[in-house]
């Protein structure tokens, strides 16, 4: 029965501030509404613009792919809102974990505090593999040889236009843009912070660029007609629709996945200056200027190019650079923008999720659940130190030396899961705690809640099975070692 024992959220505040005020070290108080925005921007917006705009009209949407982001974005603002209500009235660190332990008991905290580790921890590395071949890119842009070997993991290949075939070594540039994002986040929050000021500033700078400059030179004939006529075909003994509503729909939850990430944003609540009332505007302001940005470049890029010349291209850059091939002469400079664009957002948004990371471990070694290093806090700098250079270590080894592949969509579908439980457990808390002070409320309880864990289910059925196999398999080694050493240590389960 101590499985499901839930902590009360009055206890789960008073821990997470216990050190307030006394000698031992705490996270310190530095990000305002500002801050927990850029965030927000930092890691919601990556490579994903620049490359799922033309997959997704060329594939499923044609111009209609406006509507896809529209749709997606809508469908993730129904968990932003339930995040935001939980995250003014339990603003720490723990984030969705927490939100479970005070609704659903300490097993499934556990279980979804574990598949947060996943979501973040894996989700770094795969940004940082993508990270390294983006580098490639830029270095063939300055006309520097990088040895293709040391941009590779050793399960990795790669075929050279002469024919030759270079094995790799190790993916050294994944490797060390992790350890210096680690580094970064153990000199402390407020640098940190700055950092990932300026690296969204500098892609979003690029997004305008491409917006404002793109709008005049826009064909309206290439949204005409808006959402094209659906067609079948049949693939490995499967109909596939492309177009219509339904390819509007299919593209909307591939799009999705671009949006993920926002809820890294809850887990900054102890480093907050007022979380109760920023974390919400922090959160949802994120999610609005991202929704924003998104739709607008894609109606700029679809409007530049007809939804066909995305068609058959390899190159993930190359949607970006056909649109912007029908622009002038004088404009071409902004193709060469794209890849450094590119390289600053991945940055930002390996760092937030490394920090999302760290911060739920501090929470759940804080309930005895994991050892008590992880919520060990650096005397002078105010950090996770340990527990960010123990994940500098594992996530940097991983993706030097691991298949670019190995983890396919297990960080979306983890993702997806932590939505469905903190939509579900808003209703769960109003109706257990209907006093309980919030700074904001979600509205229409149960609709919007019900909305949001809906469209996250509908979504997570469509991932390849695959990617449920290794969910399960991550899962099984999780629940190991809570009963082999979470359940025995546990703060709650000590109590009578």
């Amino acid at each position: 029965m101590n499985l499901f024992r839930k902590k009360p959220i009055e206890a789960i505040i008073t821990e997470a501030y216990a050190g307030d005020g006394d000698a031992a070290p705490i996270l310190r108080r530095t990000l305002g509404v500002w801050q927990l925005t850029m965030l927000g921007i930092g890691v919601v917006i990556g490579a994903g613009l620049f490359s799922l705009t033309g997959k997704v009209a060329a594939d499923n949407a044609g111009p209609a792919v406006v509507y896809s982001y529209m749709i997606s974005g809508l469908a993730c603002a129904f968990a932003g809102l339930c995040y935001a209500e939980f995250a003014s009235s339990v603003p720490v660190a723990g984030s969705a974990y927490s939100y479970s332990y005070a609704t659903m008991g300490e097993l499934l905290a556990w279980i979804i505090g574990w598949d947060l580790v996943m979501e973040y921890a894996i989700g770094a590395g795969t940004v940082a593999v993508s990270w390294s071949a983006y580098f490639m890119k830029f270095c063939k842009q300055l006309g520097i040889d990088f040895p293709v070997q040391y941009a590779l993991s050793p399960f990795d290949k790669e075929v050279l236009p002469n024919g030759e075939v270079i094995h790799g070594i190790a993916n050294l540039p994944a490797a060390v843009i992790v350890v210096l994002m680690s580094l970064l986040l153990i000199r402390g929050t407020k640098e940190s912070a700055w950092f990932n000021a300026v690296m969204v500033a500098l892609k979003v700078t690029i997004v305008l660029l491409v917006v404002g400059l793109g709008w005049a030179y826009m064909n309206p004939a290439n949204h005409s007609p808006m959402i094209p006529e659906r067609i079948s075909e049949v693939v490995n003994g499967k109909t596939i629709y492309h177009f219509g509503w339904q390819g509007v729909l299919t593209g909307a939850g591939l799009i999705f996945f671009a949006y993920i990430g926002f809820d890294a944003v809850s887990t900054a609540a102890q480093e907050a200056k007022n979380p109760q009332r920023d974390l919400p505007i922090g959160i949802l302001g994120s999610l609005f200027i991202c929704t924003i940005l998104y739709i607008l470049f894609s109606w700029v890029i679809t409007g530049l190019a007809h939804y066909t010349e995305f068609t058959g291209v390899v190159d993930k850059l190359a949607p970006v650079a056909t649109a912007l091939s029908h622009m002038p002469e004088q404009f071409h400079w902004l193709q060469q923008l794209i890849v450094p664009a590119i390289l600053c957002g991945f940055s930002s948004v390996i760092m937030v999720l490394l920090m999302g990371q760290s911060r739920v471990f501090i929470t759940m070694s804080q309930d005895g659940l994991l050892p008590k290093m992880f919520s060990d806090i650096h005397p002078k700098l105010h950090t996770p130190w340990k527990s960010n250079a123990l994940f500098a270590v594992l996530v940097g080894c991983a993706v030097a030396f691991l298949p670019g592949n190995a983890f396919g969509e297990m960080c979306s579908v983890g993702t997806l899961l932590a939505f469905v439980l903190v939509c579900i457990g808003v209703i769960v808390l109003r109706r257990t705690q209907p006093d309980l002070p919030r700074k904001f409320r979600c509205p229409l309880v149960p609709l919007v809640p019900l909305l949001g864990a809906g469209s996250c289910l509908l979504m997570m059925a469509y991932l390849p099975s695959d990617t449920w196999w290794r969910l399960a398999v991550w899962m099984a080694a999780g629940l190991v070692i809570y009963f082999c050493y979470g359940r025995k240590h546990s703060k709650l389960n000590k109590l009578p």
